[in-house]
């Protein structure tokens, strides 16, 4: 006998128990525990439902307002501090989740509700569902159970279309709309069955609170145990650019038991692998494409330069280097800087950083429970602002350096100061690492003719230059607003003291740095920027785990990748005084690029982590070619690389041939990047940086010979065949690479 009492003091109670009765006849007692289960509050679909009144549940009266139905509150998203300062305008949370397909039954056979019924009349069941849809009384209760305005219209849709064209409906909703056609039912009682469709279509609703938690990240100090276990000794070196304050750090890291020196720049931390061994100090190299051992025999070093990105958080030192320590709030790389400073394992942490970043890194600090210690430096050489602009290329003097913030300004200045009769260096955020050094060194070398050089702000960090003047060809650079949106503004405060700096540097033949603008207009705006401190940093940034977007997978499984980030995004939680959510455009742009490809989704997150440059398309087909050949198990091979990339390499002959080289050696970069990820699958790393050594020397050539051809009109018409000593040695260098390349691998056609 099952449990509970059944009103039946109503005849639409009495008439649905018996069909249900009728229905159970020679069917068990599954049929009679289902209803009193329905009855008692079950229903299947996740709501309480108030016993005493569920009689009047079924009268069919103008008064009546549904059922007693209890639920959680809607989804909104109003707090403070939802952390997407950093990302574009945020869209509402409900519009981010994707309705999931329900199954439309198209076997008519078993229709018990029919049996019991009869028939149902599309347009009957059409003109109820509208009826239900228009009430307010049902919006409200829809809202209190999660479903805001735009969540219950798709979830109506959906509803109503499964209603429509399923050819067999269960058996309790069959006769649920048997009863409101025949006026013997209220259309409320639709509301049960419509929140259990809701919650197939958006598992959300059951998991909101789950959500919430797996994206609360208003306490980023305690995702670091092993770091809050030590008492860690915080020492800030505050100065501008050429103050020593990164030297006065290294020496404690150079003679130290066992350190890491975490660096914005690939560049940064080869100078420093480089200097820590010439020094005596073994010390390896890690960055996101490259591991290099400082030791002969192959053991790992007790000293390890790496990229900020690469900092291991599970080793500990004696002393950590943090470089550039106010890139904490950049949009993209932030967390990365914020990672270090709050999970790296040593007992002293050396940051190095300008004086605005003091404050933010005091506040973080405090919540770690740790001090700071602040040095701070002045200027080793003077630095004299000129009262005059350039105004032309022809006053340009050796040792002088011209900013611009565009490649057209880099090819066109170039061009014209090689018209003058000057040897020009050019360097640009494009440029393989090691042609920049090459060209660094023409400039640097004192015997060498080329004395100006022209290049972008990439000459802000991460190369030594012996620069006289700064000249800024232009105050205005295209920058990313917080919102992702590419605009053109005037450089900060910060960028400005950054590049200027790098005039005069200390021990070099330049004591004394100089610095103006090109045009006339522009020198009253150098004055104001360099007169001014930079801004004080508020907040620092960060970025969802591949953990933490594992557990919201598990809870919306049918979510892509993308839309997981977005709904991470949108839901989570910061501590807006203190941090920020970085920008994710860039991972949900690869996200969508490799969507169409079947990946798990931990190596899904990992490929979209991959550092590339999304404007190449080049680069972005290989990435894609890369995801399909790794999602098929089938290694990416030397031969196969070398087929799409068009090894063995030509000398560029124009300006476009050099932007395809650079997206060839990006391409390699990106496949060194994963070999260190998947190695089974990316098994040739080594023959990779063999080709993309002799790449680099021929992108070298190759821009010895693209600053000539400037001077023509028409970069199609050849390239010069004179050659300096300086291109004779880098051509006689890029033959004997090449040569032996071939004899070691073979040509691929």
């Amino acid at each position: 006998m099952m449990s509970g009492r059944i009103s039946l003091s109503t005849p639409l109670s009495y008439r649905f128990v018996s069909r249900c009765l009728l229905l159970n006849e020679g069917r068990g007692t599954s049929s009679l525990r289902c209803l009193h289960d329905w009855v008692s509050g079950g229903g299947g679909a996740g709501v309480e439902i108030n016993h005493q009144r569920f009689s009047s549940r079924f009268r069919p009266t103008s008064s009546h307002h549904g059922p007693i139905i209890r639920g959680k509150k809607s989804l909104t998203n109003n707090s403070k501090g939802n952390g997407n300062g950093g990302n574009s305008s945020p869209t509402p949370v409900s519009q981010l989740f994707v309705p999931v397909p329900v199954k439309i039954e198209t076997d008519v056979g078993n229709d018990v509700g029919v049996e019991l019924t009869g028939d149902l009349k599309k347009q009957d069941v059409l003109r109820v569902l509208n009826k239900f849809f228009r009430r307010s009384e049902i919006k409200l209760l829809s809202l209190e159970h999660g479903l805001d305005n735009y969540l219950f219209h798709q979830a109506f849709i959906s509803f109503r279309k499964y209603c429509l064209e399923n050819e067999s409906l269960p058996v309790d909703l069959h006769i649920i709309f048997s009863d409101v056609i025949a006026g013997a039912g209220h259309v409320d009682n639709l509301f049960s069955y419509f929140m259990r469709h809701s919650k197939q279509i958006f598992p959300h609703l059951e998991c909101m609170d789950d959500l919430r938690k797996i994206s609360d990240l208003r306490s980023p100090a305690n995702w670091y145990p092993e770091a809050r276990s030590l008492t860690r000794k915080v020492i800030y070196h505050a100065g501008p650019t050429n103050s020593g304050k990164t030297y006065h750090a290294l020496k404690r890291f150079l003679d130290s038991k066992s350190g890491v020196y975490c660096g914005p720049l690939k560049l940064l931390a080869v100078e420093v692998f480089h200097k820590a061994n010439e020094q005596g100090t073994v010390c390896d190299l890690v960055t996101g494409e490259e591991r290099k051992c400082g030791s002969p025999d192959e053991i790992a070093a007790s000293h390890v330069a790496c990229t900020v990105e690469m900092t291991s958080v599970n080793v500990p030192y004696e002393v950590a280097v943090i470089d550039e320590i106010q890139m904490l709030r950049d949009p993209q790389r932030g967390w990365a800087w914020t990672r270090a400073l709050l999970g790296v394992m040593a007992d002293e942490v050396h940051l190095c950083g300008e004086v605005a970043a003091i404050d933010l890194v005091r506040s973080i600090m405090v919540t770690t429970g740790e001090e700071v210690e602040v040095y701070k430096y002045k200027r080793l050489t003077d630095l004299d602002i000129e009262r005059r602009a350039l105004e032309t290329l022809n006053r340009v003097q050796p040792g002088d350096c011209i900013v611009c913030f565009s490649k057209n300004d880099i090819y066109s200045v170039s061009r014209q100061i090689e018209s003058l009769g000057h040897e020009v260096a050019v360097i640009y955020g494009g440029l393989p690492p090691g042609t920049k050094l090459a060209q660094a060194k023409k400039f640097n070398d004192p015997d060498n003719p080329c004395k100006i050089m022209v290049a972008t702000d990439a000459i802000g960090m991460g190369l030594n230059l012996s620069i006289r003047r700064v000249i800024f060809y232009s105050m205005i650079k295209p920058t990313m607003n917080e919102k992702g949106e590419r605009e053109m503004d005037t450089i900060s405060t910060s960028q400005a003291l950054q590049i200027a700096g790098r005039a005069g540097r200390y021990g070099t033949q330049f004591s004394k740095g100089h610095v103006t603008t090109f045009k006339s207009e522009d020198l009253p705006v150098l004055e104001r920027l360099l007169a001014g401190t930079p801004e004080i940093l508020r907040q620092a940034g960060l970025h969802p785990t591949a953990e933490q977007i594992e557990m919201y997978a598990y809870h919306l499984p049918n979510a892509t990748l993308s839309n997981l980030m977005d709904i991470f995004v949108s839901l989570c939680t910061v501590d807006d005084s203190l941090y920020f959510m970085c920008n994710v455009d860039d991972f949900k742009f690869l996200a969508d690029m490799i969507q169409h490809v079947p990946l798990p989704l931990r190596a899904r997150y990992v490929f979209c982590c991959a550092p590339i440059n999304k404007k190449m398309p080049f680069v972005c087909t290989m990435f894609l070619k890369f995801a399909r050949q790794y999602s098929k198990n089938e290694p990416i091979t030397f031969d196969w690389l070398c087929r799409h990339v068009g090894w063995p390499f030509n000398p560029p002959k124009t300006i476009l041939d050099l932007v395809h080289l650079e997206s060839v050696f990006d391409v390699l970069d990106l496949y060194l990047w994963l070999s260190y990820r998947f190695q089974d699958l990316f098994p040739d790393s080594s023959m990779v940086r063999d080709i993309q050594r002799e790449l680099d020397s021929v992108i070298q050539m190759g821009v010895f010979n693209i600053t000539r051809l400037l001077r023509k009109s028409d970069l199609a018409t050849g390239i010069d065949i004179e050659t300096d000593d300086d291109e004779r040695g880098i051509h006689k260098k890029y033959k004997r690479t090449s040569k032996l390349l071939k004899e070691k691998f073979g040509k691929f056609e």
